[in-house]
């Protein structure tokens, strides 16, 4: 395996000439590395960017990330692999997204890989074989080793040349504009903050609990979510998943019923037991329902069943065309067409065509789904004649 060349850019002088070379670029390759492990919101440790015959790695320790903004927000197109993660720190960082944006992992889905990592791309697309990194690094420590700057360069190495052969592919099969429409749903998703509202749903000691208990939750994992942001430092610095569950199970009244709450910290302060407190007088006196994330009844009774059933066809329907099947459609996408949800996926576009079209068809009965052998399952029209 050859290494790539690279340089490391540390100056605001050099990041400014960066920025020169590719306000004439085409498109370009975008990586970064960061570390969300003590902190609330993702703390940047490097950025890599490759354009054709430069690669460069930027330390965002000592360089201002701010005047890329304007790159970012050029008719350039920027190519990220899985790039979810890495536009929530761009916006931190940056105020901003990329205008135009190829997500590889995304478009290498309407090709038949199923969310698959760069390793994979690029040993199918460009017979490139990446030497395998430490998972675990710390990005932040300076100066960064050999090792490092070696791996780090080779997430964004042939990644331009990954996007040509996927566009390439796509175009043949003639799914190109599906998968842009899917990179451009993933670029205008919101991001940032949590919604310290919705914050207990991912505890999941908290969402079995039921009545005043789940209310209490939900206001001391908002108060929670809050507290953490405001110090950058993870919930669980704040108040641990179990305290927190055990404290919404029996609401303390003062600081000695707190402290026998399994997992609480007995060093807190004062003023933070009473904002704890506050919370769980909060969540007591709180009677706004609290609907479950699948709300049952949410579909109508009688087309539950085929909810298994229309899965079963979906999935078989994506390895036919070999489309990873979440970008088909997921279990919500099945739930929100059947419901008639505004905006439901599987009613727009080429998903309307592909699935939209047959399940509707299915719904009112003029088709069936039936056996094709070798277990596969297909949508054919109803004969509606009885067996006899």
């Amino acid at each position: 395996m050859t290494e790539p060349q690279f340089r490391i850019v540390d100056t605001d002088a050099e990041f400014s000439r960066v920025i020169d070379l590719l306000r004439s670029q085409p498109s370009y390759a975008l990586d970064t590395e960061f570390h969300r492990e003590r902190t609330y919101f993702p703390k940047l440790a490097l950025v890599q960017i490759a354009w054709p015959g430069d690669l460069v790695l930027v330390d965002p320790l000592a360089v201002d990330l701010r005047p890329f903004a304007e790159i970012l927000e050029s008719e350039s197109i920027a190519v990220l692999h899985a790039a979810d993660q890495d536009l929530e720190i761009l916006e931190l960082t940056c105020g901003t997204v990329p205008k135009v944006l190829f997500d590889t992992q995304i478009a290498a889905g309407f090709l038949g890989l199923s969310t698959p990592s760069l390793t994979t791309i690029y040993e199918r697309f460009v017979d490139f074989r990446v030497g395998k990194g430490d998972r675990l690094t710390d990005w932040l420590q300076r100066p960064l080793t050999d090792g490092q700057l070696v791996y780090a360069a080779n997430d964004v190495a042939r990644l331009l040349e990954v996007r040509d052969r996927i566009v390439e592919q796509l175009d043949a099969r003639g799914r190109l504009s599906w998968a842009l429409d899917e990179c451009e749903i993933q670029r205008v998703r919101l991001r940032g903050q949590r919604n310290p509202e919705d914050a207990w749903r991912r505890i999941k000691e908290a969402r079995q609990l039921r009545g005043s208990a789940r209310t209490v939750a939900r206001s001391l994992a908002a108060w929670r979510e809050r507290r953490a942001a405001a110090l950058d430092i993870p919930v669980r610095y704040v108040l641990s998943d179990i305290a927190l569950t055990g404290i919404a199970q029996r609401p303390p009244k003062d600081r000695r019923d707190l402290e026998k709450v399994r997992g609480f910290d007995r060093g807190t302060r004062d003023d933070v037991v009473n904002e704890i407190l506050a919370a769980v007088r909060a969540g007591v006196a709180d009677t706004t329902p609290i609907l479950d994330d699948v709300v049952p009844g949410g579909v109508e009774k009688d087309l539950r069943p085929a909810i298994a059933l229309i899965s079963a066809w979906i999935a078989q329907l994506a390895r036919d065309l070999e489309i990873d099947a979440s970008l088909l459609a997921t279990r919500g996408d099945i739930e929100a067409f059947l419901r008639g949800d505004e905006g439901a996926r599987l009613a727009e576009g080429w998903r309307d065509d592909l699935a939209g079209r047959p399940v509707r068809s299915l719904l009112e009965g003029g088709a069936a789904v039936a056996f094709a052998g070798n277990g596969e399952l297909v949508i054919e029209e109803r004969s509606r004649r009885p067996l006899s």
